[in-house]
């Protein structure tokens, strides 16, 4: 798979462009991110081909047939795995250790890895509370294709990124409302990915990770949150967002909740602001309370 993410501040406008969200308050640090995924490939020039063909002919000659093979496929798949490894590098820092072990354990993680994550969750009777609040307000339909997204932990999109405009408004959101509701709900670094800033619910009523309900991506903007398994559906089905692979329904102890949702990253004011009623459903979800955020004091700053 192939995808390069590069983000760069522009003060450049068209009619074709998504409004960006206002922001007085642009960090000018950390503005050029690169997310890439490159594929697997050798380039060979002529004296290197010769070389190589005379290398085999040589082998074939010298070695048994199956040593030859042997080589040829372990060195085949020593090439593969340094590709794949260094993309896993490239998608930056998550819930899982950027070392080789992080790798091989995210490897083993995939094997059980959920293989449609635009498939919803299947009806569970016992779940609580029994239906999901975004039926009270279905959302919108999200406005184009879908992004790539690739990954596993971390997961990340590799194009469509949203505007920094926005990630700095969803910021103050978030921890105006974290300071306003203090009883009830704290922010910090988010429990699930070990980066980035989370939201927790201090009595949580459904168990997530110490209480999280949503966190931030700060490299491509994107989230995760927790849902009831209706609003995962809804989210789904209107083109906002898509299951973690790690939800798969299997006998293996995965690291995250079967709800575990990524929302896409907003790419405008209107897409914020129904990011922001995902974020509330999560909210609810988790604490088995309504929230309302603040969205209205974003706009005056």
């Amino acid at each position: 798979m192939s995808g390069t993410l590069t983000r760069t501040k522009t003060l450049t406008h068209s009619s074709h462009s998504f409004d960006a969200c206002p922001s007085r308050d642009v960090d000018p640090l950390a503005i050029n991110v690169t997310i890439r995924q490159d594929p697997l490939s050798i380039t060979l020039d002529g004296s290197a081909i010769f070389a190589v063909a005379v290398g085999l002919i040589l082998s074939i000659h010298m070695f048994e047939p199956s040593v030859v093979a042997l080589f040829v496929g372990t060195a085949t798949g020593l090439v593969f795995i340094h590709n794949d490894y260094q993309n896993y590098l490239n998608l930056g820092p998550g819930g899982t250790p950027a070392t080789f072990a992080g790798y091989i354990r995210i490897n083993w993680l995939k094997l059980w890895a959920c293989r449609d994550p635009f498939n919803p969750l299947p009806a569970d009777p016992d779940v609580q509370p029994a239906a999901g609040i975004l039926r009270l307000k279905p959302l919108p339909y999200r406005c184009g294709l879908r992004p790539k997204v690739v990954g596993i932990a971390p997961q990340r999109q590799v194009n469509q990124f949203g505007s920094r405009e926005c990630y700095l408004a969803l910021r103050r959101i978030l921890e105006s409302h974290g300071s306003r509701n203090s009883e009830e709900v704290g922010v910090g670094t988010s429990c699930f990915e070990k980066h980035g800033l989370g939201l927790f619910a201090r009595y949580p009523f459904n168990k997530t990770c110490q209480g999280e309900i949503c966190h931030v991506h700060n490299s491509d903007y994107s989230m995760h949150m927790n849902l009831h398994p209706d609003d995962v559906k809804e989210v789904i089905e209107k083109g906002w967002g898509q299951r973690h692979p790690l939800t798969s329904q299997c006998l293996l102890s995965m690291p995250v909740p079967k709800q575990f949702t990524m929302v896409y990253a907003p790419r405008s004011i209107d897409e914020l602001k129904v990011v922001c009623q995902i974020i509330e459903a999560a909210g609810w979800w988790v604490s088995a309370k309504e929230m309302n955020l603040d969205f209205g004091m974003t706009l005056d700053m």
